[in-house]
């Protein structure tokens, strides 16, 4: 595991790793005083597991315990039950949130898909935050785009029980955290109030750089299998990490009270994809990036904004552009699709889908549904009409430019 994700370095040169071999074994992480014991992985831990999954179910522990020492965290449960990002994150924040409680979003407002679980959207009493009696604010964002530090320096209530940080950009038209910002974050809140809890999605973060949120204080963390972590290969699952007490708390909410982490079978053809996914991830995340690079440099040349610019440091592998207009963003998604390995004979068609408020277009021709990691983008058909690409399959990457740079830019602007 060590010597996977040390491939990283090479992938990405602008986050260096000095002369630690990998992400696990930098200084910062070697730090924290939950580094965990050096793991031998055996076949055995691909079997998996049936029925209830009891004890240490096929590789279930192992494969928790290397989420854990990755991401610089006490503890981990990783599972297929987990099915979307939006599903663990629930987890979490239902983990720390009793009634009476508040939720604070810090970054502005929270992914479509989060707003009928935290009740900002009416979920039709089927059990949001809100329906417990669970308060939400959140600090908007500057007029830049970025978090408004003077806003948050007094922003905390005593009865603000969790602050919630979203890494990755969504659907805003804003820059994605770094790790040393949410940290910063996370020095304010405890100041504040230092029992306020701190949950970050984490969600197309994971491995774009050498340390994580736990590793600068974030009680917990939830993400998605078939995002980085899964290296395009996870066919299902997610992950929460953080510290132990939370982490079997939002296990309990997955399965029941009194199971938490020790329950849950896995299939072991599922269980060895996920250990594989995870040893190419970093691979996986590093052509992610390169591909975002290109698509920036591509569309900054031909006038539109992009987000992030062009030759920046990444912190997520989302590559954000600003089309303006619903026939553009409609032509880039099937432009997209058409490069894609899978269905590329398809159009995509843009309708209501569920969790989502407007509209939504998703091109994605991928192994995994929804493995959004291998060459897709979506967006909602709202303004400004952006598009959020994500691309590590690099061999679709000449063609996906030469039919934007045709079809997309002359006939449809003609």
């Amino acid at each position: 595991m060590y010597a996977a994700l040390s491939c990283a370095t090479s992938a990405y040169p602008m986050h260096t790793l000095g002369a630690s071999r990998a992400i696990v074994s930098s200084s910062r992480v070697s730090a924290s005083p939950f580094h965990l014991k050096e793991q031998i992985f055996v076949p055995e831990h691909f079997s998996g597991s049936t029925g209830y999954g009891h004890e240490e179910a096929g590789g279930r522990e192992a494969l928790d315990q290397a989420f854990a020492e990755i991401f610089g965290a006490e503890s981990a449960v990783v599972r297929a039950q987990f099915f979307s990002g939006t599903r663990a994150i629930t987890c979490a924040l239902f983990a720390f949130l009793r009634p009476g409680d508040e939720l604070l979003a810090v970054a502005g407002a929270p992914y479509d898909t989060l707003e009928e679980v935290i009740g900002i959207r009416d979920s039709n009493g089927l059990g949001s935050l809100k329906d417990f009696g669970i308060g939400y604010r959140e600090v908007p964002l500057a007029e830049d785009g970025e978090l408004d530090w003077d806003a948050l320096s007094i922003s905390l209530k005593p009865h603000t029980k969790c602050a919630f940080i979203q890494r990755s950009c969504g659907y805003s038209w804003r820059r994605s955290l770094s790790v040393d910002e949410i940290g910063r974050a996370i020095g304010i809140i405890k100041s504040q109030n230092p029992n306020c809890l701190v949950m970050v999605d984490n969600c197309y973060g994971e491995f774009v750089e050498t340390i994580e949120p736990p590793m600068v204080g974030a009680d917990l963390i939830a993400g998605s299998l078939i995002k980085n972590p899964g290296g395009t290969i996870a066919p299902c699952g997610g992950y929460v990490a953080g510290r132990k007490k939370w982490v079997e708390a939002a296990a309990a909410r997955l399965s029941a009270p009194g199971l938490g982490v020790d329950c849950g079978s896995t299939p072991g053809y599922i269980m060895r994809t996920i250990f594989q996914g995870l040893f190419l991830s970093p691979q996986m995340v590093g052509e992610a990036i390169k591909g975002s690079f290109l698509i920036a440099e591509v569309m900054a040349a031909r006038g539109y904004k992009v987000q992030p610019l062009c030759r920046v440091p990444r912190h997520d592998t989302v590559q954000a552009i600003q089309l303006g207009s619903r026939e553009r963003l409609l032509a880039f998604c099937e432009a997209v699709q058409r490069s894609s390995p899978v269905s590329s004979f398809t159009k995509p068609i843009a309708g209501a889908t569920p969790g989502y408020a407007s509209e939504v277009i998703f091109a994605d021709g991928t192994f995994i549904d929804g493995s959004t990691s291998e060459l897709s983008c979506d967006g909602p058909l709202r303004e400004p009409f952006a598009v959020f690409c994500q691309v590590c399959c690099l061999c679709s990457l000449p063609l996906f430019t030469k039919d934007i740079q045709t079809s997309f830019f002359y006939e449809r602007n003609k």
